[in-house]
């Protein structure tokens, strides 16, 4: 398929310097704080079978791995994010194929984790969709996040997408009121989110502002402080990201 081409290039190009910018420590602490403990809070995941979908070198791994003492899978199209997966999580089972090709038995999994993938996805948005829904046990749980439409900042980053080369052409935020009522018969929604303002953009995106790591670490600290006094005010339309649980019927 033309787009799953267009991200694996895409993804294998900008490979080392994805690593590095989202890989540092600020980066990692950001995720843990503010994505990772309120999309993974309340689940029971030891010793049960979890797929980190679209996981390039599988940040949300060592998440699951050292706090939720999850058995992960990992799966990603990219030659160069599946061969650094392999390197850091050697334990776990590395898959590099398209979502949709995966050739994984149904209901493989107690849990499906996507960590900002699914906008990457158009036009195979559906069709992924169907395929992690097949690919849970019943009463199995679907957890993302992503940037969403409906934001006061959707119009801007739908210009972003179409003008930086850090951005695959087929990039689009999600519309999730539109994806609730097309899956309402094969989901339970369970948990909806919403978070990220000015730490979400300095320090866990600072790749698409082209921030040197060196001057990163000078800010992130007092973003991240600021990021937590901001939280009471996220909503849908004053956020940048959606965290979402759904359960499959």
């Amino acid at each position: 398929m033309h787009a799953e081409g267009t991200q694996r290039q895409h993804y294998n190009r900008i490979a080392t310097d994805y690593e590095a910018q989202y890989g540092d420590p600020d980066g990692v602490t950001y995720r843990e704080e503010f994505l990772y403990q309120p999309l993974f809070g309340d689940l029971d995941l030891e010793g049960r079978s979890v797929l980190e979908a679209l996981s390039g070198s599988g940040h949300a791994t060592g998440y699951l791995l050292r706090d939720k003492r999850a058995l992960v899978t990992g799966l990603d199209i990219s030659e160069e994010a599946i061969e650094s997966f392999k390197k850091r999580w050697p334990t776990c089972q590395a898959i590099c194929s398209p979502l949709t090709t995966s050739g994984l038995p149904d209901e493989s999994f107690d849990c499906i984790v996507v960590v900002m993938g699914l906008h990457h996805l158009q036009p195979h948005l559906s069709e992924s969709l169907l395929e992690m829904h097949r690919l849970l046990r019943k009463g199995g749980v679907f957890c993302f996040t992503e940037p969403h439409k409906g934001s006061l900042f959707s119009r801007l980053r739908a210009i972003w997408y179409r003008h930086d080369s850090l951005f695959a052409d087929n990039e689009e935020s999600l519309d999730i009121e539109a994806l609730k009522r097309d899956y309402q018969n094969l989901f339970q929604f369970r948990m909806e989110q919403y978070v990220g303002s000015v730490a979400y953009l300095l320090v866990l995106n600072s790749m698409i502002f082209r921030v040197p790591l060196w001057l990163k670490r000078t800010y992130s600290p007092a973003l991240m402080r600021l990021e937590n006094m901001l939280g009471r005010f996220h909503s849908r339309r004053f956020s940048l990201a959606v965290i979402c649980q759904w359960e499959k019927k």
